[in-house]
C-alpha cells in the first residue's frame, strides 16, 4: 500500500457540511428510504433509488430520519490532557468532518489535550485520525490541511501519529482543480467537477491558495483503515466493497484511479463516496457487518452524514433565529456497530474530537 503524504516518517507505514441535501439515489436504505423534500430539483427518476449514471450530488434536500434505536454519547468537556500510555501505543482519537472550520478544530484539539495554546502537538504518543472532508463550506479549508500536515510531522517526532482518510470533498477539490469544466459522463446532462464543487460549498479562497503539495497530500490519502478493532472510513456507505476485498486492495485501487487522472473515473469515485445512510433502518446493522466481515474490526467509525440529521434534530437553514441542532458527542447506532462522528459544524453543530473506544 502506498505511503500517505504528510503523515509520518517513511519507515512507518501510514494509512492514512453541508453536503446535507442530496438526491434520493444516494440513500442506500432500500424500500424504507424517505423521499426527498419537494424542493429537490433533481430530475425525475423512474427508480428513486437508482440515479442516472454520474448524477451530480448537491446540497439539496437531505431527508431527516427519526430513529429510536440510536444513542448519543455525551462527552466530558473537562478533559485537560490526553492520557498517556505507560508502554505501547498511546490513546486513540478520531476527528469528524472539519469543512474549513480551523478555529473550531484547534479549540476541539486543545480541549482534548492534543495541541497546546499555540496549536502545536503536545500529546506525546497519542494517535489521531481525521476522517476526511477538510475543505468546503467553512472559511479556511487550506488552513485546516496545513494544520493536519504540520501535526503529522510533530506527532511523529513525539512518538505518536496524526493521520487522515480521504473524504468525498477531497475528491471534489482534486477534481475541480485538475479537471475544471471538463464534461464528465452523466445521465442527467453535462456535469463538471467545477460546478459540483461550487454547488457543494467550494470556496474561492481555498482554490486560490491550493498548491501542489496540498494536491499531492490529498491524492495519497487512504480510504479505509482498521485501528484497535475500529474500521475507519469517511462515508457511511457500502460502496467501499466495489474497490476491493481487503483494506490494502481498496486503498491501492483508489490511489491508482486518482493517479490515472481520468476525469470520468474520478467522478465515479466521488459519486460513490458521496453516498450515505447505508447503516440506518432495518438493514443497517447487516450493512455494517458486511464491511466488518470483509475488512476487519468490530465497530465502524465514520463521518460524512451529520448527526443532527440522523437524530432528526434540525431547524431551518434559512432561519437565523433557529436554535439549531444540539450535538453532545458521537452517535452510536446500527445495533451499536456504527459510530457517527460528523457533528454538523457547518450548521451550528459541533466539531467532534473523540477518544476511542466508546463504551459498548
Amino acid at each position: 500500500m502506498t505511503q500517505g503524504a504528510g503523515q509520518g516518517p517513511e519507515v512507518e507505514r501510514t494509512a492514512t457540511v453541508r453536503d446535507f441535501r442530496v438526491p434520493a439515489y444516494v440513500h442506500e436504505t432500500g424500500p424504507h428510504a424517505h423521499s426527498a423534500h419537494p424542493g429537490n430539483a433533481a430530475p425525475p427518476l423512474e427508480d428513486p433509488l437508482e440515479p442516472p449514471d454520474g448524477y451530480t450530488p448537491t446540497q439539496r434536500d437531505l431527508p431527516v430520519i427519526n430513529r429510536g434505536d440510536t444513542v448519543q454519547v455525551s462527552v466530558d468537556p473537562a478533559v485537560a490532557q490526553a492520557p498517556q500510555a505507560a508502554t505501547g501505543p498511546g490513546p486513540l482519537f478520531v476527528v469528524g468532518d472539519v469543512h474549513g472550520y480551523l478555529d473550531e478544530l484547534i479549540a476541539a484539539l486543545q480541549e482534548k489535550g492534543l495541541v497546546d495554546t499555540a496549536g502545536n502537538w503536545c500529546a506525546g504518543t497519542a494517535r489521531l485520525w481525521f476522517l476526511g472532508d477538510f475543505t468546503d463550506r467553512g472559511p479556511d479549508g487550506i488552513g485546516v490541511i496545513d494544520l493536519v500536515m504540520r501535526l503529522s510531522a510533530e506527532a511523529a517526532a513525539a512518538g505518536g501519529y496524526c493521520k487522515a482518510l480521504m473524504g468525498n470533498h477531497e475528491l471534489l477539490l482534486l477534481g475541480a482543480k485538475r479537471f475544471g469544466d471538463t464534461p464528465v459522463n452523466s445521465g442527467a446532462g453535462t456535469a463538471t467537477f467545477q460546478a459540483a464543487w461550487l454547488l457543494n460549498g467550494g470556496q474561492k479562497s481555498d482554490m486560490d491558495r491550493l498548491q501542489d503539495h496540498h494536491l499531492q497530500w490529498m491524492a495519497r490519502l487512504d480510504a479505509v483503515e482498521e485501528v484497535d478493532g475500529h474500521l475507519l472510513v469517511h462515508s457511511d456507505t457500502t460502496a467501499y466493497l466495489d474497490y476491493g476485498d481487503s483494506i490494502e486492495a481498496v486503498n491501492d485501487t483508489v490511489h491508482e484511479m486518482i493517479t490515472r487522472n481520468d476525469a470520468d473515473e474520478v467522478w465515479d469515485l466521488f459519486r460513490k463516496f458521496t453516498k450515505r445512510f447505508s447503516f440506518r433502518d432495518e438493514g443497517g446493522a447487516d450493512a455494517v457487518r458486511s464491511l466488518l466481515d470483509t475488512y476487519g474490526g468490530t465497530r465502524i467509525v465514520h463521518g460524512h452524514s451529520p448527526i443532527p440529521y440522523l437524530l432528526g434534530d434540525v431547524g431551518s437553514e434559512d432561519d437565523e433565529d433557529s436554535a439549531g441542532p444540539v450535538v453532545a458527542g458521537p452517535h452510536v447506532y446500527a445495533d451499536g456497530l456504527a459510530i457517527a462522528m460528523d457533528g454538523g459544524v457547518t450548521m451550528a453543530g459541533k466539531l467532534l474530537v473523540q477518544q476511542l473506544p466508546l463504551p459498548l
